[in-house]
């Protein structure tokens, strides 16, 4: 495969070439044996789970409430406004489509 020295250099960097230019990707036959001797992963108990998933949440930047009503009263009016400008476009629409099937 030819390719040119920048390419080269950051597929060493990556770690995808050595740095004889050789291929650092494991062989086909490399992947075949550390899938047979991989050990099979242990199932999570749901006691551990839960535990987890508090520990994460934990570490979530939840907004104040100010912060919630606030954006929340900007969601509604987009939502107000997007629904009487498509019921507008709607309305016009369906009148000239009757206005001109009517003659």
């Amino acid at each position: 495969m030819a390719m040119n020295r920048e390419t080269k250099r950051m597929m060493q960097r990556q770690g995808q070439l050595g740095p004889d230019g050789e291929s650092a990707a494991p062989s086909q036959e490399d992947r075949r044996r550390s899938a047979a001797t991989r050990q099979p992963r242990e199932r999570t108990s749901p006691g551990q789970f839960l535990r987890e998933v508090r520990g994460e949440l934990r570490k979530v930047a939840w907004p104040s409430r100010e912060e919630t009503i606030r954006l929340s009263g900007v969601v509604l009016f987009a939502l107000v406004v997007l629904t009487a400008l498509i019921f507008g476009l709607d309305y016009v629409f369906a009148k000239s489509v009757f206005f001109l099937f009517s003659q």
